[in-house]
């Protein structure tokens, strides 16, 4: 008579350790952001993977940020016109009150800004959801720079005032 095991010892399985030398840092053309390619696996991440002893994938440039926005203009906005709207008539206060209802359903999480971007933003970067990709110091209007360099990325800004009009910024990187 065979005797039954009562319970089944598993043969050892190896596991495989991550090579750091297996990773590479590649920037992605179409979203002009850094990944990390497996040369073996042929694998790409966006996240630096477990165990990987290599630097951090770096945005291009040193001091550059990376932000989101929704812009609403008024009539003493630079330019009172934008994709939306031909000719903008609201006042300052006005586009201040709508930027601040915006901000109200982000914060509690009944709309992202890049949805709201998408439909509201007098900007043209509304088709990337208010994505204005990686900048540095110089690039852009002064208040909306400083407001930018001042987040932390994930942070979004009080309603910030331009010469485009009243802005939400929402730091990325």
């Amino acid at each position: 008579m065979v005797a039954t095991p009562l319970f089944h010892i598993p043969k050892p399985v190896s596991i495989r350790k991550i090579n750091t030398n297996e990773y590479e840092i590649h920037r992605s053309k179409s979203r002009n952001r850094p990944y990390y390619f497996n040369k073996t696996t042929n694998e790409s991440v966006w996240d630096k993977p477990d165990g990987f002893n290599g630097p951090a994938a770096k945005p291009p440039g040193g001091d550059k940020v990376r932000a989101s926005h929704l812009l609403v203009k008024h009539k003493d906005s630079r330019r009172p016109a934008s994709w939306r709207e031909a000719n903008i008539t609201r006042t300052v206060d006005e586009a201040t009150a709508i930027i601040n209802g915006y901000r109200s359903q982000i914060l509690s999480g009944e709309k992202d800004l890049p949805s709201l971007a998408r439909l509201y933003s007098d900007c043209s970067s509304a088709r990337d959801g208010g994505d204005l990709n990686y900048f540095g110091r110089g690039q852009m209007q002064k208040s909306f720079e400083d407001a930018t360099y001042a987040l932390e990325v994930g942070q979004m800004s009080e309603p910030i005032y331009s010469d485009s009009g009243v802005h939400l910024i929402l730091r990325t990187a």
